[in-house]
């Protein structure tokens, strides 16, 4: 394994373990006092840090070493500044987002890291069209580089809001919702799916299922915006797609569940054991954020969700967490890279029990809420929840790497 990439890894989950102390201090503040903190300004830190730092940066690192498969560990001397680019961007808008909020800089180092996006998008499309060998993979690889580039849309229009102070909640709330979208439904999950192509491929033979479970999922993404957008007063047939678009997705969901499963004896050789459980929970958060989606297409349940701020938070840390950051931890342990020491799966599994625990906590909280029923120290348990991700993040990044210890 080329030690750029073991490198790149080390770094993206550095930035991990930074994000959820951030987090703590974002908690910390919601439960007791911290004056000297401004929330807004760390929040929005977090969120693009964690958007760029730690997804984007390791889905870049892990989709340039499904091309060192094909034309060696080169590949990385290749993309080494683009993943600079991409890491300096990340950091400085964590630095001028807590610092100003939506300003000159803040906005300046988001639009480089987009720029930079399409940079990649570009090279990395190029790249996989010069592979000897075309597969459904790539199929997904190239999608989510479309996404990442459309999301762009939203964040450069919510640039131009913040920066001309312009504040109509429903513009405000579309480009959120547009960049949050396609990021997280297009960049993000593209991505994964791409990943998981990749492994499948090695072993399980080519059928048609796969290339249905694509299409009903690329053909559905763009009507499905307008699962965050229901709270939007839209034509019957606008509801008419996007109901179709959360059902194509259902229906791909299942359809690729059914294929995996009768493939289940070659998935053992490609996954181990250490990885199955961490893949079959992303897998369970994927089921429940799909229903879930079905379900807010229930006009009184869309105004519920999109109304209540726990639920929201809820959801997006469920897609953010449960899905797309344990598939790709559960996809490096399977690639069996630096984590040879048993410490390092201790402090995966803290890292995970710290996600289940917040996921629990704020599902508690926003059907609760509903009912304008408080749970008795809420905020304190999701700050504990949030320090046993700290906790479990501190640990697989200090034995990353590691050797196996004696009699271990």
């Amino acid at each position: 394994m080329a030690f750029s990439f073991r490198r790149w890894l080390r770094i993206s989950l550095f930035n991990l373990m930074l994000i959820a102390a951030i987090g703590v201090i974002l908690r910390y503040k919601i439960a007791f006092a911290l004056p000297i903190i401004d929330q807004k300004h760390l929040l929005h830190a977090h969120s693009h840090f964690a958007f760029s730092g730690w997804i984007s940066q390791v889905l870049m690192v892990l989709m340039i070493q499904y091309l060192a498969r094909f034309t060696g560990d080169g590949i990385f001397k290749k993309y080494r500044l683009l993943l600079n680019i991409n890491l300096f961007t990340a950091y400085g808008m964590l630095v001028c987002f807590f610092w100003q909020g939506y300003g000159l800089f803040s906005i300046s180092f988001s639009t480089l890291s987009i720029i930079n996006a399409y940079w990649f998008a570009i090279r990395y499309w190029k790249d996989l069209g010069a592979l000897p060998k075309k597969t459904i993979s790539q199929h997904w690889f190239r999608a989510a580089l479309l996404f990442y580039s459309i999301s762009s849309v939203g964040a450069f229009s919510l640039a131009y809001m913040m920066a001309n102070h312009i504040f109509r909640e429903t513009w405000y709330l579309g480009a959120v919702y547009f960049f949050l979208h396609f990021q997280y439904n297009g960049w993000f999950f593209f991505a994964i799916m791409g990943l998981l192509s990749s492994r499948l491929e090695l072993l399980m033979p080519e059928t048609r299922i796969p290339r249905i479970v694509f299409w009903l999922f690329a053909l559905a993404c763009i009507p499905a915006y307008f699962l965050s957008a229901l709270w939007m007063p839209i034509p019957w047939y606008i509801y008419l797609l996007v109901l179709l678009s959360a059902l194509a997705q259902c229906a791909g969901w299942g359809l690729y569940i059914k294929h995996l499963l009768r493939y289940r004896n070659q998935i053992k050789e490609i996954f181990s054991l250490k990885a199955k459980p961490i893949l079959l929970l992303a897998a369970a958060a994927l089921t429940i954020k799909l229903l879930l989606q079905l379900g807010s297409t229930h006009p009184a349940l869309s105004q519920l969700a999109f109304g209540f701020r726990p639920i929201v938070i809820g959801y997006l840390h469920l897609v953010l967490l449960g899905v797309i950051s344990l598939f790709i931890l559960g996809f490096i342990v399977s690639m069996n890279v630096g984590v040879r020491s048993p410490y390092f799966m201790k402090g995966l599994w803290i890292f995970v029990a710290g996600i289940m625990l917040n996921e629990l906590l704020l599902m508690l909280q926003g059907i609760t809420g509903l009912s304008y029923i408080m749970i008795p120290l809420i905020n304190e348990l999701l700050l504990g929840a949030a320090i046993v991700m700290l906790l479990g993040a501190a640990i697989f990044n200090a034995f990353f790497f590691k050797k196996e210890l004696p009699n271990e």
